[in-house]
Order: structure tokens, then C-alpha cells, then sequence
């Protein structure tokens, strides 16, 4: 059984109303949608991940790439983890 391929959501829901991709993980609204089928394959969002990591420079990326991380080890991405800290 192949690895499950953790969502890049990362808790940061916004779209920009330019480009069509999310603040906090770069997809478009159809590419969450993808994300959420029970069909999709662990190949397509591997790839799907490298396309959205291609779409973010900078900061954006740096930030990014921490959040999935700690996401993947830890189950919650930081933005979530410092909201429950701060409750």
C-alpha cells in the first residue's frame, strides 16, 4: 500500500482574485476540489505538489514549505497550531 499523500492545505483559505490560486497553498478552487476525490492518486498529487510549490516565490514559499512540513510530521499546520495556542 502506497503512502498517503498529505493535503497541502495549510490553513490559509483565500483566494486571490487575480491569479485564481490560494494565499497559503497556491491551488486553484478545482485543484482542491481534485484534492478531496477518493479517486485521485497519490501520482497526481505528488505532481500536483511540485506544480504549486512552482507557483510561489520568496517568502510565500519559505512559509509554505515550514507549514507542510510541521503538517506532515505533526498532523496541523503551524497557522492552526498558533491559532489553538492563542484560544
Amino acid at each position: 500500500m502506497e503512502n498517503k499523500v498529505i493535503s497541502p492545505c495549510i490553513s490559509i483559505c483565500k483566494t486571490d482574485p487575480l491569479s485564481g490560486f490560494c494565499y497559503g497553498c497556491a491551488r486553484t478552487n478545482n485543484e482542491k476540489k481534485i484534492w478531496k476525490d477518493i479517486n485521485t492518486t497519490n501520482e497526481w498529487k505528488s505532481k500536483n505538489l511540485k506544480d504549486i510549490a512552482s507557483r510561489m516565490k520568496g517568502w510565500q514559499l519559505d512559509t509554505f514549505k515550514e507549514s507542510y512540513k510541521h503538517k506532515v510530521s505533526s498532523g496541523m499546520s503551524l497557522f492552526k497550531k498558533k491559532l489553538l495556542e492563542n484560544k
